[in-house]
């Protein structure tokens, strides 16, 4: 039985609802790591060492979550991590079709791994990074949403940005 999730992604920024869905499989799984992609096609606000600080921060006081980075695919990552599974969120159809495809392709590279999909909670199913980044540069309101130290620094980024 494996006991160990693995939560990839970009995390730019961490969300309240990525921070929701940890939470969640902490009572499935015994630990969990948030390993965050260095490699991505993605246009990043935050660079890859601020991202683990901040992750770090948010988690500082649970022993049972890991953050660390990881290069190249998942699958190879994952080679690392034997008695682990990926847990992935799943927030609409879209998500889940999306996420299907990118599990059968890890699957097709590495039949070893496993994928495990949680759906989000409804309070935090509208909820994207991408979102965020939106909303805080056009100078709305993401009270709720993001962790307040993460929620500073996006500010602090994108003002200076901006400028």
């Amino acid at each position: 039985m494996k006991q160990h999730a693995i939560y990839a992604g970009s995390f730019d920024p961490l969300t309240n609802g990525h921070i929701n869905l940890v939470e969640r499989a902490l009572k499935i799984f015994t630990k969990v790591t948030i390993a965050i992609a260095a490699d991505t096609s993605k246009k990043m606000v935050f660079r890859l060492d601020e991202r683990l600080g901040m992750i770090k921060k948010v988690f500082e006081s649970q022993a049972e979550v890991h953050v660390e980075s990881f290069s190249g695919l998942l699958v190879k990552y994952m080679d690392t991590k034997p008695d682990a599974v990926v847990m992935r969120g799943i927030r609409s159809n879209q998500d889940f079709e999306y996420e299907l495809a990118l599990a059968q392709a890890n699957k097709h590279l590495n039949p070893r791994i496993e994928t495990v999909f949680m759906l989000t909670d409804t309070q935090f199913s509208f909820l994207s990074s991408s979102m965020i980044r939106e909303i805080v540069s056009l100078g709305g309101d993401t009270h709720g949403l993001l962790p307040p130290e993460i929620e500073r620094a996006l500010r602090a980024k994108l003002v200076k940005n901006s400028i």
